[in-house]
């Protein structure tokens, strides 16, 4: 399954590892085996399969002989092969000093992906996010970075957002809790700008947010802030982000994605209408004036 519709180097690699993944099945050998003919350990098979490596031309090569791949799909996969290997500088790169490398993961896969699926217990979606309240967020308090390096995290925030308007933009469902809408992030103000900025975001028909109130939250509402990515058309999302406190963790596993798929759409089950969400916001955003 194809986690992205894009032609980025991620993408790219994906697809190419799934298709070499169907052609070892097609020929019923397994990874160890496949990797014996190229002399490698069947981690490098496994790792190219999964798109987490590119794919050198001799193995590429290798790979097509030993499948026995006829020239018009070879050469479809020998473009992705070239395209999986382009090493372009992604534009968070200048923010290397507050980007990490688990940081930089999800943004590649967030700048490649069709569509995102987000559940947020206790803050607003990044994507969604204003200016001052993202500032807010990452101030003292919430991280222990400098005037300088909340400034840097803030025009990443700013510049991920731009996702939401490009010509093919990324479609998004994010499921909050009520307390996300409550728990006041800086002033009174920045949280009324917050929400009313709420308003507008949803209006995008690529884009919704679905409130879970304070009496479903025993619907599976104190889970954990979860982020997924997938090529959207109704298919379910093959990549998932865990957060915690020290870190945001990697899933690809079918495990993990089964479950989290599941409970994505559990958590937008127990939430409000997309039209009752707004009306909530619109109501609590009444009670801070």
């Amino acid at each position: 399954m194809a986690v992205v519709s894009s032609g980025g180097p991620l993408a790219a690699r994906r697809k190419l590892g799934n298709a070499l993944r169907v052609l070892r099945d097609q020929h019923a050998l397994t990874a160890e085996e496949v990797g014996g003919h190229l002399d490698c350990h069947l981690t490098k098979i496994s790792r190219l399969e999964l798109g987490k490596r590119a794919c050198t031309q001799r193995d590429f090569d290798a790979l097509m002989d030993l499948y026995d791949v006829g020239d018009e799909q070879r050469q479809e996969l020998q473009a992705l092969m070239i395209r999986g290997r382009q090493r372009v500088a992604p534009w968070w790169d200048a923010y290397s000093d507050v980007i990490t490398a688990s940081y930089a993961e999800f943004l590649t896969y967030e700048a490649e992906a069709a569509a995102c699926l987000e559940y947020q217990p206790l803050a607003i979606p990044a994507l969604f996010q204003t200016e001052s309240y993202a500032r807010a967020i990452s101030g003292p308090g919430f991280t222990p970075l400098g005037p300088d390096q909340v400034d840097s995290l803030v025009e990443v925030k700013l510049r991920r957002q731009e996702r939401l308007r490009e010509e093919h933009p990324l479609a998004i469902e994010a499921v909050v809790t009520e307390a996300a809408l409550r728990s006041q992030a800086g002033s009174v103000e920045v949280m009324r700008e917050q929400l009313r900025a709420l308003r507008n975001v949803s209006s995008l028909p690529h884009a919704s947010l679905r409130v879970i109130p304070f009496e479903a939250l025993g619907n599976g509402g104190a889970t954990g802030a979860f982020t997924l990515f997938g090529a959207g058309g109704g298919k379910d999302a093959d990549v998932a982000f865990m957060e915690s406190v020290e870190r945001t963790t990697f899933r690809d596993d079918a495990i993990t994605l089964r479950r989290l798929n599941r409970l994505h759409k559990n958590l937008a089950e127990a939430a409000l209408s997309k039209e009752g969400s707004l009306e909530l916001v619109e109501r609590i955003e009444k009670e801070t004036r």
